[in-house]
Parts: C-alpha cells; structure tokens; sequence
C-alpha cells in the first residue's frame, strides 16, 4: 500500500467534483513563470456573500519561505469594518489531469512507500501542523481587517508540479482551484464583570399578626438596597407545596435593572427561631438576576406543621420573622 505522504503536509484525498466557488486554468505556464516576478492575482470572485481573489506565486513568495514551491493565497476583496471579522473554512486545489481529480495540499510532498511507517508518519504530521504549520487546509481562518490573505506558501513544490509523469501540468497547462465556506456564528457573547468591593444588603421582615394578615395568597416585603430588593412569601405555599408549606423568594424590582445587564448575586433567605434555639430555616445560593429572572427562592421553604409548632419558636405571638441577606459578586454585560 503506497502512502503519498509530507512532513509539512499530506496530500489530502482527490476528488472528482471541481471546487465549490472557483477555478482558475493557465495556459502556457511557462511563459507566466517567466513573465512575473512575484505573483499573478486573479480577478475577484464573489463567495459566501464577500468578494475574493487568488494569488498565485509561480516561483513561491520567498517572503513567507515558500523558495522552490509554487505558492497560493486566499484575498478577502470586501472591506471590513475595524474589530469585524469573517470566519471561514478554505481549501485549496491543483488538478491532476492523470487521474482526473482536484486535490488539495499542505506543502511540498514527497513519498513514503512503506506501510508500516504509515501511522507514524500520521502522527509527524499533527505535531507539525498544530505547532509549525500555519496553512490553508481546510481548518477555520478568521479574516479581519488586519488579515486579509490566508494561503499556503509551499503548496506543491516545483519539482513535483512540472514533472510531466505526475499529472499537475500537462501540455504547459495547469489548474488551481478554491472554495470558501463562510461560518456564520450565532454565539451569544456576555461579560463578567467582578466587584472589586462587593456590597450586601440586609433586610428584616417582621410579619406581626400573621395568622389574620396572612390571608391573601402572596405578599411583599417593603423594598431594600440600590435594586430594590423584595422578599415574596406565599403563606399557604404555591405550586406543589400548596397547603403543606410557605414559600419564599427574593426578588429584585425588573425595572431596576440596567439593559443587556444581569445581577450575579449570593444570597440568603431565613425564617428566625424567635425562642433562640438555632433552629433557623435557611437556604443560601448564588442567583444571577435579570429583568426576565428576577426572582429566586425555594417553594417548599418550611412545612406549615414546623411553622405552626410552638416548641420551633417559628411561630411566636402571632409574629413571623423573615431575614434577607444579598451579596452583589458582579455584573455580566453583552460583549
């Protein structure tokens, strides 16, 4: 089994179908070798909703050490705006007229024929390309207006391109190729924004007459801290705890809340044993708070049968107790 194979690059699988989005055929390739001193650059093509062009370097753009090889680079032609960028995936071809298949190169190519060096030539390979190798190969690029050209500088080596026995120029007549996908990100972007000093706010609720005021199915607490923080009870409880437990929440008012801003928060919720015999009900969390979640707590906080036990010191002349402590951590901001 012959396994054609590079250093700097495979020669990736051919394939019938000619590339996606263009293809550029020279005649007489000697006389353009001859003719440039540089490069010949393509007329622009349109590609993904962006404007493109090839170059093409017939003796390899010396500048990015491509000496001895023919060199070919991806142009985005459209203008981007300063911090905008595009994200594609390229792939570059060369046509084999021999076998009739376009195929796509990372650098210059040469031959190994023994199969039993196959996986290790595999792994040569990966070291190269993901700590060397800065190609066109088919991985995603990111285009900005700072780097408008992706390519490949040691794209098939001369050599191997003009000898007549491989197929890549026959009759002084070559053809190059590329396609572009373009990676349209629908990502959502936020940032996290600590505080440096993080300010917390308590709040004591003391409900006096609750068995007669309580009647209602929910109430507020009256309002605490910059965002107007709120504790919210459900005396009969709510949702499944309805008639076994109270609920309770600790809320913010939405319209204090800045837009695209979110409330990243610690906080804590208690019920007070009155009698002094620590036996608080609490539960502490972190909550990141929003105009669209603005509220968090627990819908079985405590049963009605604890509530209501006068050994629990819950309940005590008629009088509840309801502590709120919120740490605001950060703020986390669209990007």
């Amino acid at each position: 089994m012959d396994a054609h194979y590079s250093v700097e690059g495979a020669i990736l699988t051919g394939r019938y179908t000619p590339p996606t989005h263009y293809v550029f055929k020279i005649e007489s390739f000697s006389k353009l070798y001859k003719a440039i001193e540089d490069k010949y650059n393509s007329d622009k093509f349109d590609a993904e909703g962006f404007s493109w062009k090839l170059s093409i370097y017939p003796t390899g753009d010396e500048s990015k050490n491509g000496k001895g090889h023919i060199s070919i680079f991806l142009e985005l032609v459209t203008s981007l705006a300063v911090g905008s960028d595009v994200n594609v995936t390229v792939n570059l071809f060369v046509f084999n007229h021999f076998e009739d298949k376009y195929f796509s190169f990372q650098g210059i190519c040469i031959y190994i024929y023994i199969f039993y060096f196959f996986l290790l030539c595999i792994l040569v390979r990966f070291i190269y390309f993901n700590l060397v190798n800065n190609n066109a190969d088919g991985r995603v690029r990111r285009y900005h207006a700072l780097k408008k050209t992706w390519g490949i500088a040691k794209f098939i080596d001369i050599e191997t391109f003009s000898n007549p026995e491989k197929g890549y120029l026959l009759d002084d007549t070559c053809v190059f190729g590329a396609e572009i996908f373009v990676i349209k990100s629908s990502f959502k972007s936020e940032r996290l924004s600590m505080m440096n000093e993080p300010s917390t706010y308590f709040h004591t609720w003391k409900i006096t007459k609750f068995s007669s005021n309580m009647t209602n199915d929910n109430h507020y607490s009256g309002n605490f801290g910059c965002y107007n923080w709120y504790i919210w009870l459900y005396p009969d409880g709510t949702g499944k705890s309805k008639g076994n437990s109270i609920s309770v929440f600790l809320c913010t008012t939405k319209s204090k809340i800045p837009a695209d801003t979110k409330l990243f928060t610690k906080f804590i919720l208690r019920v007070k044993d009155q009698t002094g015999g620590n036996r608080d009900v609490k539960i502490e969390d972190n909550h990141l708070y929003s105009p669209d979640n603005y509220s968090s707590g627990r819908v079985e906080f405590l049963s009605l049968a604890k509530l209501q036990d006068p050994k629990m010191g819950f309940l005590v002349d008629d009088t509840v107790t309801i502590e709120a402590e919120v740490t605001l951590l950060g703020l986390v901001m669209k990007e």
